[in-house]
């Protein structure tokens, strides 16, 4: 027998202090937008709040605090683009901010959004007027809403499938929008900018009401006056394609077509979700669960169900706690589903069985069923920058000045332009590699391909120590140590942040690495290839140089016991950490003189960079460069 759900948590518990913050907010305006017009270089605490709702965050650049003087303050603006669509006006228009108001670069993040970084206050305004005037939004993109909505990003066009999972990624974006007039008047004076007529099967859902999930005579219809509990995470996918890590989401839906591809309704998922504190039991990563089947035609409706109950019951006095997952993780699936479906307003249909999820990257050159091709572009972190050799901005930028091709954002912050006709594809090629950049996957160093991590250090506020900047020396070690262990071919999903809140999704890697104090992490292993189960927390503090004396006897268990072509992460879930853990203990390392352990140093970011390019450029190991400079330092030295 099922429960009935409690009162809401809102009225059982102090709201914390946020609540109250949104609630004085005037739905999302002040004191933002009185504090905008001051002469400052920053916003109180409150105007930060309301400010994430606008799709800004508030920084610090660490690498330039200097004692006794003000924080280096600026801003990271965050792009709403719903299955990661990007026009190519939008791009050019964000390309240019990067260059006049940002650090220079772009960055795309795991939720098919780009962000710009290194923004002053006093520009926020015309950087923001300048998005919304290109096709574009940053409204939403982070604060206690819907954030940015996911969908595969590969553009089928004879799968029909896809096109309906883009397409209802558009449609829930738009059910769940602030509806506050807020960010207009904020950012552009109260002009409204045209866009495309809302589908008008949207606009009805979201009036739409008689069970409970609508608020009344209230600016925000769906959310009222203190909008979400915390963030709330969507995507929508398409049976068998796990290129969104949809068990990570607070609601999932998978697209269910006929045998005539037409569509018939969605699977639904819900409950998954990844911020997390050090040392807080209470907190925690969780995978999503299987809660039903809904018609297409009911849909919406279903969707505002999962919405109006975690906000009315999601946990308003501990923002630690306030995700959907904590919700249905306390209730169990069955209460949880009998809440939704009072909001609905009938019982749901049963959850329709699907094929094994698979991860894909979509890299390289793709037919995309059309007579047309799209292209899958890796970004090194989903940083876009030019740097030595490696001219990456300055060849997108080229091809969309020449081409006018959109580009869809991946939930793995990589690149894919699309709709390419077939005889430009040499131009594109040659741009591509005049720039040093690589069109052929095979070529991409594996550990490389499928490895993510958080920007982190030096302005996200939350990090506790590297993520971006390490990971490319953390790779490089990596394959060193598989390469002298034999396991020169191995690959494996490496994620890394900088903290436990999870923006790299390291929790369902198969070796993931997160923050846990300057310079260590938390390691976690036993997440699946295709990101379909929860890895653990193997060990909570590893320091950064130790990694391959830890890693060996890891990697040493894997190349003797592994079942034929089973992969690391598979292995050490089946094996278990007691069985790795007692293996490591025991473990005596070779005593031949290749395997003695090696001498680490620590070198700037700019040498490793420059290092790295050399290396690169003449085809060889970097060690090797290193001794080969230091041996002829140390002969002039002595000459």
């Amino acid at each position: 027998m099922v429960k009935s759900a409690p009162a809401p948590l809102a009225n059982r518990h102090q709201p914390s202090k946020v609540e109250g913050i949104k609630e004085r907010s005037n739905f999302l305006r002040e004191p933002l937008a009185t504090q905008l017009l001051e002469d400052t270089t920053h916003f109180t605490e409150e105007a930060v709040q309301i400010l994430k709702f606008h799709g800004s965050y508030q920084q610090d650049n660490r690498d330039n605090r200097v004692k006794g003087q003000e924080k280096d303050y600026q801003f990271m603006l965050r792009t709403r683009n719903p299955a990661g669509l990007v026009p190519p006006q939008l791009y050019l228009a964000l390309d240019n901010l990067s260059e006049e108001y940002g650090n220079h670069t772009l960055r795309v993040t795991t939720r098919q959004g780009f962000q710009l970084h290194g923004i002053l206050k006093k520009n926020l305004k015309a950087a923001i007027a300048t998005i919304v005037k290109n096709m574009g939004s940053t409204l939403s993109a982070c604060g206690d809403v819907n954030r940015n909505v996911m969908a595969p990003p590969a553009p089928f066009k004879n799968r029909p499938e896809y096109q309906y999972a883009w397409e209802y990624a558009n449609h829930i974006a738009d059910l769940l929008t602030p509806q506050s007039g807020a960010y207009y008047e904020i950012w552009l004076d109260g002009e409204k900018i045209i866009t495309a007529e809302e589908n008008p099967e949207v606009k009805a859902a979201r009036q739409r009401n008689g069970t409970g999930t609508i608020i009344h005579n209230n600016e925000e219809p769906i959310y009222g006056t203190h909008y979400m509990p915390r963030k709330f995470k969507v995507c929508v996918t398409v049976p068998g394609d796990n290129s969104v890590d949809l068990y990570s989401q607070d609601l999932t839906l998978v697209v269910i077509t006929n045998e005539e591809g037409e569509l018939q309704g969605f699977n639904v998922f819900a409950g998954g979700g990844f911020g997390r504190t050090h040392n807080k039991e209470e907190t925690f990563a969780r995978v999503a669960d299987e809660i039903c089947y809904v018609d297409k035609n009911e849909v919406y409706d279903l969707v505002k169900a999962i919405v109006a109950t975690q906000r009315d019951y999601g946990d308003r006095s501990d923002r630690r706690h306030a995700r959907l997952k904590y919700l249905i993780h306390e209730w169990g699936v069955d209460q949880f589903r009998a809440q939704i479906e009072k909001y609905f307003g009938k019982s749901v249909a049963p959850f329709k069985p699907l094929p094994e999820f698979k991860y894909y990257d979509f890299l390289g050159w793709n037919e995309q069923g059309d007579g047309k091709l799209f292209l899958g572009i890796s970004v090194d972190n989903g940083r876009v920058k030019d740097e030595g050799s490696f001219q990456l901005k300055t060849a997108l930028r080229q091809v969309v000045e020449q081409f006018n091709l959109p580009m869809r954002l991946t939930p793995h912050h990589n690149i894919i332009f699309y709709d390419i006709e077939p005889e430009n594809k040499p131009a594109i090629q040659e741009i591509l590699h005049n720039c040093g950049i690589l069109d052929d996957p095979s070529t991409i160093e594996p550990l490389v391909r499928h490895a993510m991590a958080c920007p982190a250090l030096p302005t996200c506020g939350l990090a506790i120590t590297e993520s971006e900047r390490i990971i490319p020396s953390i790779l490089d070690r990596l394959r060193t140590l598989l390469d002298k262990l034999g396991l020169q071919n191995e690959k494996f999903v490496v994620r890394m942040t900088g903290c436990p809140n999870g923006c790299a999704r390291p929790y369902m890697a198969e070796l993931g690495f997160v923050g846990s104090a300057p310079e260590s992490y938390q390691i976690w292993l036993g997440g699946s290839p295709d990101q379909t189960r929860l890895a653990q927390p193997y060990i909570d503090k590893l320091h950064q140089n130790d990694l391959e004396s830890f890693l060996e006897p890891i990697f040493v268990y894997f190349k003797n016991f592994r079942e034929h072509q089973e992969s690391f992460g598979d292995f050490c879930h089946r094996l278990g950490f007691d069985a790795l853990r007692e293996f490591a203990a025991t473990y005596q390392p070779p005593t031949t003189s290749a395997s003695k352990s090696r001498h680490r140093i620590s070198i700037r970011d700019e040498v490793y960079a420059q290092l790295k390019e050399a290396a690169a450029n003449r085809n060889r190991p970097m060690t090797e460069l290193v001794n080969e400079a230091l041996e002829a330092y140390f002969n002039n030295l002595s000459s």
